[in-house]
């Protein structure tokens, strides 16, 4: 739908999966739309991501599920492996009817992404999309906002979403820096593509807690590759290792050398070093004491990031954007009160999905020997068939008696 000649004008920082969600249905609502986000391109690969409850209505809603199956992960289940490539533990799909660790709709990053650009160009949305460029600086008033860009130019829009992820500079230069709003979680965590190893159980995300650490394997849309996942349990934070590639490799090293050489360690740790796709960066935490700064507001990560532990951010950014566009589109004259509506309607499901497991990393990894020996007996009594309503209530039911408005 082309833009109606006196809507208003937003510009979305970040071209990820919140904000091209929030893109597409502001551009289906006839609003126009400028999206700049900092990579060249349209970023592949990533993590796997599920939906579930609320934001599996939304992609629903938005008409995503069609082109979500074409790029559905085969994903069958979840299996936990000793040194020796064993597996002591399995927790299938179906056991938790698609509610488990595994949900029954798994999708990477990536591909998520791009149905969702795909969705855009199908729905006919004409939005300036600008690859290789960021905002420097912000200047507002009661109506509006005026930009500066990396590129030099200077424009103004009636509104500025920040989606531009957990280190957002959009909320740097509207709210202050990022230490007033993060909480380090006590670990990083690492994802990249790797060739899958051989004798991999296909279609089964498989994982390997050691001393200090989780190992894991995850199957990929192909199946020729698959994606490794490191997590590292650090008591303290150590700036030094933002941007430090060959510091990250070091830090990892240990603890694949700790996995040993009877499982798939030598093929992760060769892959680290060569993969195109490293992605590493703290686990953090991001609470606002609101979403809204006159004419500037937050979606995704950049405002309510609980970190990966909690499974929910693909969920979060999804449903934030879906009420987000929403109030938008309701009253497109006022601006701030729609914000005020988005903050006041989403921050319910927010406040449920950014929960973490209590003890959060130091319940899921232990530094010792001894600890890692009683977390895999933990697991096997936490997966059993007994428990297994209320693992599905504590860990993976959040957000799901939220009531998603309707727009």
């Amino acid at each position: 739908m082309s833009a109606t000649p006196n809507s208003p004008h937003i510009l979305i920082s970040g071209g990820g999966i919140a904000g091209n969600a929030v893109a597409l249905q502001l551009l289906s609502a006839g609003i126009r739309v400028t999206v700049v986000e900092r990579a060249a391109a349209p970023r592949p690969g990533g993590q796997a991501v599920d939906l579930r409850g609320p934001s599996r209505e939304v992609a629903e809603r938005m008409g995503l599920m069609p082109g979500i199956r074409k790029h559905q992960l085969n994903e069958l289940g979840m299996s936990y492996i000793d040194a020796k490539g064993r597996t002591f533990s399995s927790i299938s799909m179906e056991a938790f009817e698609g509610k488990g660790p595994v949900a029954d709709i798994e999708i990477t990053r990536g591909d998520l992404n791009q149905v969702l650009l795909d969705e855009i160009v199908a729905a006919g949305g004409t939005p300036d999309y600008r690859y290789g460029e960021w905002i420097t600086a912000l200047r507002q008033d009661d109506t509006g906002v005026e930009v500066d860009f990396s590129s030099g130019c200077t424009e103004r829009f009636d509104l500025v979403v920040g989606a531009d992820g957990v280190h957002s500079a959009t909320r740097r230069l509207a709210f202050g820096p990022e230490e007033k709003f993060g909480t380090y979680l006590g670990g990083y965590m690492s994802f990249f593509t790797m060739p899958t190893p051989p004798n991999v159980r296909p279609g089964w995300f498989a994982m390997q807690f050691v001393p200090g650490a989780t190992v894991g394997i995850r199957p990929d849309h192909d199946p020729a590759t698959a994606k490794a996942i490191l997590t590292v349990r650090r008591d303290d934070q150590d700036p030094t290792l933002r941007g430090d590639t060959v510091a990250q490799h070091r830090l990892f090293d240990k603890y694949l050398t700790e996995a040993g050489d009877g499982w798939h360690a030598p093929a992760i740790r060769e892959a680290m070093t060569t993969t195109p796709d490293f992605y590493f960066d703290e686990l953090v935490r991001i609470d606002m004491p609101t979403l809204n700064a006159g004419r500037v507001t937050l979606l995704g990560d950049a405002g309510y990031c609980g970190s990966p532990m909690t499974g929910m951010g693909t969920a979060m950014a999804i449903v934030g954007a879906y009420v987000l566009a929403g109030e938008i589109a309701s009253t497109p004259d006022d601006i701030a009160g729609a914000l005020r509506r988005y903050e006041e309607k989403v921050t319910p499901f927010l406040d449920e999905a950014k929960q973490m497991p209590g003890g959060g990393i130091k319940m899921m990894i232990s530094h010792s020997r001894f600890g890692t020996a009683v977390m895999r007996t933990t697991n096997r009594i936490m997966f059993s068939r007994p428990m297994r309503p209320l693992m599905m209530k504590i860990f993976f039911g959040k957000g799901e008696d939220y009531t998603l408005p309707t727009y």
